[in-house]
């Protein structure tokens, strides 16, 4: 069991309330152990002595201590003062009081006249030494020395919170340790990655076992980079690797280790890789190493340069040459953008191995599904593979949010399982938004808008590479759709030839096209899909080479990087072409647009007694989906070879789609 860490300034603070505490009770002992007499005043002492009642007298510095004669008799003030004086143990037990009083002595009196007037009395009289031992320790040493060390730990504590504490600490790492004991995570909560999970098994059997492969002179990889999108498991990766391994764990940020200071950045890389040689061998994750680790390259100098973070940057690198793998110090790194990082991170010996950690695909969602399930209480007759089929292009993150947002929504309905209906809702809210139930349409604005979405689903229904229309509805949503149209692709797919992109731009301008053949004018309802059918135009001629005029030819640079997939994805930069060229390319752009848009008006033309039935039914249930949506499309659409095969009930599970309207 890991023992909590020691709090040293609570230590500090405990020993000087003990040592305090110690004093105070020996000078409380030595009050309450023997109760001072009564105090008389000096002319009253003066008046006892004079007529002979006092029988002994102890004298000492400031004060004389007497007691009187058992024969003479004791005022009646004087016994109030006694007993006001007495012992408790005295009064409990009904004891006679004692004679003994106390009187203090004057200044600058002679003490002969006062020895001599107690000799010629017969008292007997001697000299008192008074014991201010423990009076004198606790005020002239434990009480300043203790006031002096609480300002002291007060005075530390603040400065350490304020910035001078900062400053103090600049150069150290801000990297989360974490024992091999605090990581629970292994590779069984990482699902969806299975190949990036068998290119990382080598590492934890290399910190297992690094024997098998020093016999054999294999070293293994300084750096391990984890490329991937946002919300992939890189990070949750890592931590899996650690507690498959059980070795500690070095969690820290490219950012951390940038600061306003030239030099802070380097101190604290030094620092951190110092600190990972002890707990060796152990892993030491940089999580958005793009922060630190950005080319050199990319700004001249003086414009736009960091002289901090190149210097991070450069003590990195000399790290990453200094230290021996075989000592069991791995370094890993995650990053969304491995185009900007500098050539030097990348090169052999350094970042020796690159692993993509992909989006998952139809099969990985299940399996993310699943893990994430393990937290919830979801109905027995829950359908994984459609719930994954509904969320193509989700992340890891994304599915575990879908999850959470379902078991809300049941709590929401008060139910003790999160069924199919929940998730369900949640895949739209994550998808298209939260339903604006307040937001009412008018009467024409809501035939508007089913005529748009019927447009899609039609236009779907009749080309033949369309994916299957899954869902249809006209309720607004909080993302600023008035309705939208989800298609299920029956199977995912990498590659897309040119005749499915174009029914891609037939299908979002299906919308536009119904309602100028409907109302016979354009509204602004459209704006999102063509958005979407120029970006994809403009993929096909600049990128894809799909232009009959232009031919193969690519005007087009990308660094983007091997994780992404589809088109919708492409991150490209246009190099700059001359202005003939470029208009050429733009008219071939707006060519593949105008002929999908004459396509869907023609198709949806031949079709118009069934575009508005299936627009008449909209406005009246306002949502279509599974058997009653089939039904309805199958009997507003034409009886073509086309339009049956397109609206009939795949074999394959129903894979989640894309909106085709806004």
């Amino acid at each position: 069991m890991k023992r909590p860490p020691i709090d040293k300034t609570k230590m500090r603070f405990s020993f000087t309330y003990v040592a305090a505490a110690l004093a105070l009770l020996f000078l409380l002992q030595g009050i309450i152990g023997s109760a001072p007499p009564a105090t008389v005043p000096y002319s009253r002492f003066q008046t006892m002595l004079e007529q002979g009642q006092i029988e002994e007298a102890l004298i000492g510095a400031t004060s004389i201590r007497f007691k009187l004669r058992a024969d003479a008799p004791v005022p009646d003030d004087l016994r109030k003062m006694i007993e006001r004086g007495q012992p408790l143990a005295a009064r409990w037990t009904g004891a006679e009081p004692e004679r003994l009083f106390e009187v203090n002595r004057l200044p600058n009196i002679d003490d002969n006249t006062l020895l001599e007037q107690l000799t010629q009395k017969g008292v007997i009289f001697a000299g008192r030494i008074e014991n201010t031992f423990w009076r004198d320790l606790l005020f002239a040493w434990i009480l300043p020395i203790g006031i002096l060390m609480a300002v002291w730990s007060f005075a530390a504590r603040r400065l350490t919170q304020g910035g001078i504490g900062q400053a103090l600490t600049l150069g150290k790492n801000r990297a989360r340790i974490y024992s091999e004991q605090d990581i629970k995570v292994r590779f069984d909560d990482v699902a969806g990655i299975d190949e990036a999970k068998s290119e990382l098994l080598e590492i934890v059997q290399f910190l297992k076992a690094p024997e098998r492969y020093r016999l054999l002179g294999a070293q293994i990889p300084k750096g391990v980079l984890l490329v991937g999108p946002p919300g992939t498991g890189k990070t949750l990766l890592a931590r899996a690797i650690a507690g498959e391994a059980a070795v500690p764990f070095f969690s820290i940020s490219g950012s951390e280790f940038v600061e306003m200071f030239v030099g802070v950045g380097a101190a604290r890389v030094r620092d951190l890789f110092e600190q990972a040689k002890t707990k060796a061998p152990c892993i030491v994750f940089i999580d958005e190493l793009d922060a630190v680790g950005k080319s050199r390259s990319a700004a001249p100098a003086g414009f736009g340069r960091h002289d901090e973070q190149e210097q991070t940057l450069n003590q990195l690198l000399v790290e990453m040459d200094g230290f021996d793998p075989s000592a069991g110090v791995i370094l890993l790194a995650a990053t969304n953008r491995p185009e900007v990082l500098d050539p030097a991170l990348l090169r052999a010996g350094r970042f020796d191995r690159r692993i993509v950690v992909d989006m998952p695909d139809l099969r990985g969602r299940v399996k993310i599904l699943q893990v994430h399930l393990r937290k919830v209480r979801y109905a027995s007759g829950l359908n994984v593979e459609t719930i994954a089929s509904r969320t193509p292009g989700f992340s890891g993150a994304d599915l575990a949010n879908l999850v959470n947002e379902a078991a809300l929504l049941a709590a929401r309905h008060g139910k003790q399982h999160v069924e199919q209906a929940e998730f369900e809702e949640a895949a739209d809210r994550l998808t298209a938004g939260i339903e604006r139930r307040s937001h009412v349409l008018s009467d024409s604005e809501k035939n508007i808008v089913a005529h748009h979405e019927a447009g899609h689903a039609i236009v779907a229904a009749l080309v033949p590479n369309a994916d299957p229309v899954h869902k249809i509805t006209i309720i607004p949503r909080m993302l600023g759709s008035l309705g939208y149209t989800m298609q299920l692709p029956v199977e995912e797919r990498t590659l897309q030839s040119k005749p499915e992109l174009e029914d891609r731009l037939a299908v979002l301008l299906g919308g536009r096209a119904a309602e100028e053949l409907a109302f016979g004018r354009i509204t602004t309802g459209a704006h999102n899909d063509i958005e979407r059918a120029t970006q994809i135009a403009r993929h096909m001629v600049w990128e894809f080479g799909m232009s009959d005029k232009i031919g193969p030819l690519s005007f087009v640079t990308s660094e983007r990087g091997r994780y992404m997939r589809g088109i919708d994805g492409l991150a490209g930069r246009d190099l700059p072409v001359s202005e003939a060229t470029a208009e050429m390319l733009d008219a071939e752009v707006a060519v593949l647009v105008r002929r999908a848009h004459a396509r869907a008006g023609e198709l949806l033309a031949a079709n118009r007694a069934g575009l508005a039935r299936l627009a008449a039914v909209l406005r009246e249930r306002e949502t279509l989906e599974g058997e009653d949506l089939k039904r309805v499309l199958a009997d507003a659409v034409s009886t073509s070879d086309g339009g049956a095969s397109a609206v009939a009930p795949s074999a394959a599970a129903p894979a989640p789609g894309r909106r085709a309207a806004s």
